[in-house]
Formats: structure tokens, sequence, C-alpha cells
């Protein structure tokens, strides 16, 4: 962490992408009608390691996505749908899913009542991808900030 963890402000999801879009070999594609992606997705980022380019389509499996909004039966225990509300999504594999929530990945279910998806600027676990070695931030900010841009 740095030694402005203590008055770093939300960071917005424009920083988020750019920080990505920085670092080698990685690309940041929000959905929207132009990228062909579903309707559902819209507005939502996802960022993917393709050093080569590759067309959209033969990108690799994402390892970080920007949710705007709750996913209707599947994913809603987050209530991103509150107005300002994001959730960035990382996956960091699963030994450092324990090392930064302190239970294996594949012991989430026992755990998954212990978390409140739904608070801000904490690191949690994915609540519904958690078992995969996905972990969450709501609009991260002075706790998170740094922590979720070296993740």
């Amino acid at each position: 962490m740095n030694t402005s963890e203590n008055t770093r402000r939300e960071l917005t999801q424009d920083e988020i992408i750019e920080h990505a879009r920085g670092l080698p070999g990685v690309v940041a594609e929000t959905a929207g009608e132009v990228t062909g992606a579903p309707e559902i997705a819209w507005g939502d980022t996802f960022f993917s390691y393709d050093p080569d380019g590759l067309a959209p389509a033969d990108r690799p499996f994402p390892f970080a996505t920007i949710v705007t909004k709750d996913y209707t039966g599947f994913d809603t225990e987050s209530n991103v749908d509150r107005p300002g509300v994001y959730r960035l999504n990382i996956n960091v594999g699963r030994a450092e899913f324990e090392r930064l929530v302190g239970h294996a990945p594949a012991a989430h279910s026992t755990h998954h009542a212990d978390f409140d998806y739904t608070e801000l600027d904490r690191l949690l676990p994915h609540p519904a991808y958690a078992t995969q070695g996905w972990i969450s931030v709501l609009n991260p900010g002075q706790r998170t900030a740094d922590q979720a841009l070296s993740l």
C-alpha cells in the first residue's frame, strides 16, 4: 500500500479501465450494441490477457470484469442496481483467494453467509464465482483501491 491510502477517494470505472489497458497484453472491452454483446451485458467491461491481439470472439476468458447492474435470477446479492454502484470482479486463483479471504474457494459454500455482499469498499468473495477463485469489491475506495489495482 502507498502513503495515499488514507486519503484515496473512490476509483472510477474509467480509472480502472485506464489502469488495466496500461498493463502489457491486456485488452479492456466495454460491452455495447456495437460490440455484438448480449444486451444484458451492455455497460459492463471485460478484461482479457490478449498479447496477440485476437478478434474479440477468439479472446481468452476474462480475468476481471466490471459489472454495472444485477443479473436477475443469477447474480443479485451485491445489489449493484443501487445508484452509482459498480462491482469490480477479479479472478485471483485459488491460493490468492484463500490468502485474501481466509478460506479455500472450494469451502466457500460453508462461509457464504458470513459476508455482506452489498458492502462498499471491502474485498469480498464473489457472490456467484467464489468457488472458482474470484473476488469482488463494490466501488473500490480508501480501503481497497490500491489493493484492487495491484490484483
